[in-house]
């Protein structure tokens, strides 16, 4: 009398239990037939032993249901495994589908030996079969992808934290260096810089392609450091890939050729950042104002010596002579085109300069008075 699809499923599975090797032995070849390369011996029979243990697993929840879903448990340790190895997730998947059909024969034919009338039965129960190797790929694919996930943010955080260290000044240190060639792809000797930006928010997201350069982006508190590996790019290549992207003051080093020099470069893009007042500006075009700004103390020292009587003038009228010297300064000692920019009289321009020689006792024919007095401009500017 034929019997019922599950329990005849129990019989034949227990009769094929201790056929386990042999199954084993026909899942790893069918494997290894559709692959197209040649494993070592080690990973082979790694793949042996995970078709043993699989198949076993299956098993025991066929006979055992009692002992909880040991079958589950195991396709999430493999799918962790498989991606701490690298292996691709088809690859896994394809396993499973390949362990479903080795299985699934298996039965048949063990019915078919020796219970023939029901088969019939067996067919039916078929669905539920396919269905628990659908959780077992499920529950393995699961664990593959939280895997990789973790993965990816360990390295994430490892590249982060190798990148810090350069910029924070460790680029001397062998196993830095050693760190930055694995996770950053980056050698001891190059060509590189450093970008600094203002505010908190990226300016460029980090997979922003800039072409013939790599940029290396890190999120601060308040800027955004990016170290550049410009290949054979120059630095107004750079500033030009920049431009479109950035919308707030951005400084750039001058070009460093070692890992260990890039902390002074970081230091100094900050400095070309702040100088910069708007967009992108390289620190070789701003070493006056950076200059300033790197001796804090003694500029703002120079502006109050040379400067004070003019800081001391009423609010409006101070402002004015402050901007007609800059001004002035900025075209390069030109009264007609500071007058066009200040929407003045040129002979409005040379009076407030006047005003201001009169009141510095310096001389702006004189280089050396003149360049005293640009200097301390840029202090009374740039610092609090």
């Amino acid at each position: 009398m034929p019997h019922s699809g599950s329990s005849t499923m129990r019989r034949a599975v227990a009769r094929m239990s201790g056929r386990m090797p042999e199954l084993a032995d026909r899942l790893a070849a069918q494997i290894l037939a559709g692959e197209e390369y040649r494993r070592p011996a080690e990973l082979r029979d790694d793949l042996w032993q995970v078709c043993r243990i699989g198949l076993t697993h299956g098993v025991e929840s066929i006979l055992e249901p009692g002992r909880g879903r040991t079958d589950l448990e195991w396709a999430a340790r493999l799918g962790r495994r498989r991606a701490e190895q690298g292996q691709p997730l088809d690859r896994l998947l394809r396993g499973y589908r390949l362990a479903g059909c080795v299985f699934w024969e298996a039965v048949v034919d063990a019915v078919a030996q020796d219970e023939p009338e029901s088969v019939p039965a067996l067919v039916r129960h078929a669905t539920r079969t396919w269905h628990t190797i659908d959780e077992q790929s499920t529950a393995a694919s699961a664990a593959y992808h939280r895997t990789v996930y973790d993965l990816l943010r360990r390295s994430e955080e490892r590249s982060q934290a190798v990148l810090d260290a350069l910029l924070e000044g460790n680029g001397t240190d062998a196993t830095l260096l050693a760190a930055a060639a694995e996770v950053l792809d980056l050698p001891e000797h190059g060509r590189y810089a450093v970008v600094v930006a203002s505010g908190p928010e990226p300016p460029i997201r980090e997979a922003w392609p800039v072409d013939g350069l790599r940029l290396l982006w890190r999120v601060r508190a308040d800027t955004q450091v990016a170290l550049a590996v410009l290949g054979g790019a120059d630095l107004d290549d750079l500033v030009a890939a920049l431009r479109p992207h950035v919308r707030v003051p951005a400084g750039v080093s001058p070009v460093v050729e070692s890992l260990a020099d890039l902390a002074g470069a970081r230091r100094l893009a900050d400095l070309a950042r702040r100088a910069a007042g708007e967009g992108v500006v390289l620190l070789d075009r701003k070493l006056p104002d950076a200059l300033v700004l790197s001796q804090p103390r003694l500029a703002a020292r120079l502006g109050q010596v040379a400067l004070g009587p003019v800081l001391e003038v009423e609010d409006g009228y101070r402002d004015v002579l402050l901007d007609t010297l800059g001004t002035w300064l900025d075209c390069d000692g030109s009264t007609a085109r500071a007058a066009a920019l200040l929407y003045c009289h040129p002979n409005t321009v040379l009076n407030r300069l006047r005003r201001v020689e009169r009141l510095t006792g310096r001389d702006l024919a004189k280089p050396r008075d003149m360049i005293e007095l640009a200097l301390a401009l840029s202090a009374t500017r740039l610092l609090p």
